[in-house]
């Protein structure tokens, strides 16, 4: 791993953010989201969009101990609610073809962990949610999520407050020590965007999952086809949404999954400050019929009682042992980071973006056509060295994807 002094890393982090995270463009307004504890992060992001030529660029600070005493406190129904400001301040954001970078990385994981896991699950801005996954659907943005290494992440990573070991990993996980980052993220952009052409000339119609506590099928949407994780806004401004990221990833038919699925890894649910394990779902003609985790159950069930689609499936991504965060060796409590370390699925809204024709649809015709509609999306880990990954073409025959971790579809 890269032995780096945070000082150096962070600017350096800032500039892969804005210039290939976000790609800002001349001109452009962005908003730059994070904990108030992300402040450094938050600033060292705005330094770098204004050196590439944002107009304006504005900070959103949250603070978890505020919405502690909105999870203690509030009448039930504010628990879902969102200030309408917010609402006008995105769609303004969208209306200007503006930039989103939020700031991931938990300071203090287990704030939550006492509360009521019923409200903790149900308490989201859920008006907000769905602006977001409309922007995302439609492209309106160039956005990101890039993560801010602090004590209280490293402390739940590695039992103690090693902020510089955590700079090191998320380091080689982002590809920051490559000698040239820029490039090595090119190269591997066009690595996955080739997985992702093997597998549309594939045509499969279904993926399997077989490993310890897992036997899953998902039937995937008939418009459905895989993409790597550069993705493209309405006007043209070409961005990667997630840094890290090792996916191709579509959109499945939410009343095709059948089946069990184990989690191999914890899942971190930052809004709620709760970590599930040992997570088990049973599917069955596409919903969640049974939940059980060692902790943290409840508040995945408290999801899915979202609204109708939310314990059903939106997405299916395919992470093999070439990741550069699974080569870490270690488990970040942290999605953004966890899901890039194997494949993954989620549970709730579905991505418009991976299936062909739905561009410019409204939320109801996108359900039309097969995209599954919620206000949620809960992406958790299914993968590893000894989950096998089929896909499965429209006669049932079975085409290997995934051994022992290893890429089996050529080019």
């Amino acid at each position: 791993m890269w032995a780096v002094e945070p000082d150096r890393a962070l600017p350096a982090l800032a500039e892969l953010a804005v210039r290939v995270g976000a790609n800002v463009q001349p001109g452009q307004d962005v908003i730059v989201a994070g904990l108030v504890e992300h402040a450094p992060m938050v600033r060292a992001v705005a330094r770098a969009a204004y050196e590439a030529g944002a107009r304006h660029v504005d900070a959103w600070y949250r603070d978890q101990h505020v919405r502690r005493a909105l999870l203690e406190h509030a009448d039930d129904d504010v628990l879902t609610w969102t200030p309408p400001h917010l609402l006008q301040w995105l769609d303004d954001l969208e209306k200007s073809h503006g930039a989103l970078i939020s700031i991931a990385g938990d300071p203090e994981p287990d704030l939550f962990a006492d509360l009521d896991p019923e409200r903790v699950g149900r308490a989201r801005m859920l008006a907000l949610n769905e602006l977001q996954l409309r922007q995302l659907n439609d492209r309106a943005l160039n956005w990101l999520i890039v993560a801010y290494p602090n004590e209280g992440w490293a402390t739940t990573v590695f039992g103690e407050p090693d902020v510089a070991r955590l700079w090191d990993a998320v380091a080689a996980a982002v590809r920051l020590d490559a000698p040239d980052p820029v490039e090595a993220w090119r190269t591997h952009i066009a690595t996955l965007a080739a997985r992702a052409d093997a597998l549309n000339r594939a045509r499969l119609d279904a993926v399997r999952f077989r490993g310890p506590g897992t036997d899953l099928t998902v039937g995937l949407n008939e418009g459905s086809r895989w993409l790597a994780p550069s993705i493209e806004t309405r006007w043209g401004t070409k961005h990667v949404p997630n840094l890290p990221t090792e996916e191709v990833f579509t959109t499945p038919d939410p009343a095709r999954t059948e089946g069990i699925v184990t989690a191999t890894r914890p899942l971190h649910l930052p809004n709620e400050g709760v970590t599930v394990t040992d997570l088990s779902i049973r599917f069955e003609g596409g919903r969640a019929v049974e939940v059980d985790a060692s902790s943290g159950a409840d508040v995945v069930r408290a999801q899915m009682r979202t609204d109708e689609g939310a314990p059903m499936l939106g997405e299916v991504a395919l992470v093999d042992g070439s990741s550069a965060v699974g080569r870490t060796g270690l488990v970040f409590f942290n999605t953004l980071f966890d899901e890039n370390a194997t494949c993954h699925i989620a549970y709730g809204s579905g991505l418009a973006i991976a299936v062909e024709g739905t561009r410019g649809l409204d939320p109801d015709e996108m359900q039309r056509r097969g995209v599954n509609k919620s206000r949620i999306h809960t992406d958790f880990m299914i993968g590893g060295p000894e989950v096998e990954v089929d896909g499965v073409t429209s006669d049932g025959r079975a085409v290997p994807l995934l051994r022992s971790d290893r890429w089996q579809l050529e080019g």
